[in-house]
């Protein structure tokens, strides 16, 4: 399946030629079961962004290199993580703990507890958001906060759903890895990162409507992601995540009979 180039990326085709690196980046779509079936939680990103402006995204972000660092840490190995994500064991490692660290940051689901079988409650108490603060302000560390509260990253919880990398024409790249989480039990959002200006849980089934409308403005990973969690359950998307082959996805321009188009080599994903 083709997509149409959007006009705003035409002026940029030329850069394809000598592309900047990708970052490494990643992403959480952290989903619950509502009363019309699956849900994700959207951010809209602010319209002075440098990077996807006015664009839904899932919570996430680059990493740093801070998420190197040794974490108290359950579940699947970052060797087993490296497998699954196609990398070494270290950037696995580094890749989860932003994963978890950015969408705790940004929307206050932490994905940690006391031990293997706990996860935290309410993350909106005035310590929660003191920390959250503190670490979009880089006056805290993740490995510090955990083994401050005495708490371990719950890897258990994460699964690997897909890797996508910014096609080479654009003047931002991103390497991302997709996972997704089911909103812990005792968890809400109640404020999100100043970088969005707008957020919400939605059904799926219906952001998928508003996308094809011309209603919410998506990139192509965040929609295909959408169109693929609808088809399951929340209490299910640890176990459907398993099943997926993961593989790189980078877009590239293609020309069909004068028109410019995005494709890639998995062509169901546009």
């Amino acid at each position: 399946m083709l997509i149409p180039l959007p006009e705003r990326l035409r002026e940029h085709v030329a850069r394809a030629a000598s592309p900047v690196p990708a970052k490494d980046a990643a992403t959480i779509a952290v989903v619950r079961d509502g009363a019309e079936g699956i849900e994700a939680f959207l951010m809209r990103r602010q319209s002075s962004m440098a990077f996807a402006a006015g664009m839904y995204v899932f919570p996430g972000g680059g990493v740093h290199d801070d998420d190197f660092g040794s974490v108290d840490w359950v579940g699947p190995t970052p060797e087993e993580f490296g497998e699954r994500l196609g990398c070494a064991r270290d950037l696995a490692h580094a890749l989860v703990v932003a994963a978890v660290r950015e969408t705790f940051e940004e929307t206050g689901v932490l994905l940690a507890g006391p031990d293997a079988d706990t996860v935290f409650g309410d993350t909106t108490i005035p310590e929660m958001t003191r920390a959250r603060e503190d670490l979009e302000e880089h006056r805290l560390g993740f490995a510090e906060f955990l083994r401050r509260d005495r708490l371990v990253l719950r890897a258990d919880l994460l699964g690997v759903w897909a890797h996508w990398i910014t096609p080479a024409f654009e003047s931002r790249r991103y390497d991302t890895r997709f996972f997704v989480a089911a909103l812990p039990e005792g968890q809400r959002i109640d404020s999100v990162s100043r970088e969005a200006d707008r957020s919400l849980w939605a059904p799926l089934t219906r952001v998928l409507e508003r996308v094809d409308a011309g209603g919410a403005a998506m990139m192509p990973p965040t929609v295909t992601t959408c169109r693929e969690l609808a088809e399951h359950r929340a209490d299910e998307i640890l176990t459907a995540s398993t099943k997926r082959m993961v593989t790189p996805i980078e877009p590239r321009i293609v020309e069909v009979d004068g028109e410019l188009y995005l494709q890639t080599d998995s062509q169901e994903h546009l």
